[in-house]
């Protein structure tokens, strides 16, 4: 039987805490680089740590690229599997996925605001959502980056380095965060949950 809900195997030590995360939710997760099941599953995670040219390499190792830009089902990506659905990284100068609008650009390091921001980090909404119900403007999620996308205006929510950039954004079905939700205690708990009760994001 197909899982309901599936985690793209994109690599990366935080793969553990986000199926642990979704267990938690009552929503066991498998965890998968086959397009067919991936095609098959309700809803789809595309999780993401590293390097923006390693992760779409490994995308691209297992066919996945096209896979992922025909979903037609509720897609969340996290941290780096945000960067992933823009149209570009700086890092590397990569092509990435192409489905949301923007390039990731590198933050600006400074004395106060060093590169990578790691944190926590207040959480403002620029627009209402779904995937925001229950999630307070202000509350505050766990960051770990040091590439981030800029805001458009498929921005729904924003965090603040140097200066702002897209904490969660969403286009179509697709919606993505910057944080890691899975180590965003209460908060991060209420965004996953939120994924798994849209029909459609």
């Amino acid at each position: 039987m197909n899982a309901r809900t599936v985690i793209i195997d994109s690599g990366g030590a935080n793969l553990s805490s986000l199926l642990f995360a979704m267990q938690r939710l009552g929503e066991p997760p498998q965890l998968t680089t086959d397009a067919m099941e991936i095609r098959a599953a309700q809803r789809v995670i595309l999780p993401g740590v590293g390097t923006a040219r390693d992760a779409m390499q490994r995308l691209r190792d297992h066919n996945l690229v096209d896979v992922i830009r025909k979903l037609t089902q509720p897609v969340l990506g996290v941290c780096l599997g945000m960067q992933l659905l823009a149209d570009a990284s700086e890092e590397d100068d990569i092509d990435c996925l192409g489905i949301i609008p923007g390039i990731a650009k590198k933050l600006i390091s400074e004395n106060a605001h060093p590169v990578p921001n790691m944190g926590w980090c207040r959480t403002r909404h620029t627009q209402p959502h779904e995937i925001l119900h229950g999630i307070d403007d202000g509350d505050f999620f766990y960051y770990l980056h040091s590439y981030a996308l800029p805001v458009s205006e498929f921005t729904v929510a924003t965090a603040q380095h140097a200066s702002d950039f897209s904490a969660i954004i969403c286009r179509d079905n697709f919606c993505a965060a910057q944080f890691h939700p899975e180590r965003s205690s209460a908060a991060g708990a209420r965004l996953l949950a939120n994924f798994l009760r849209v029909s459609g994001i």
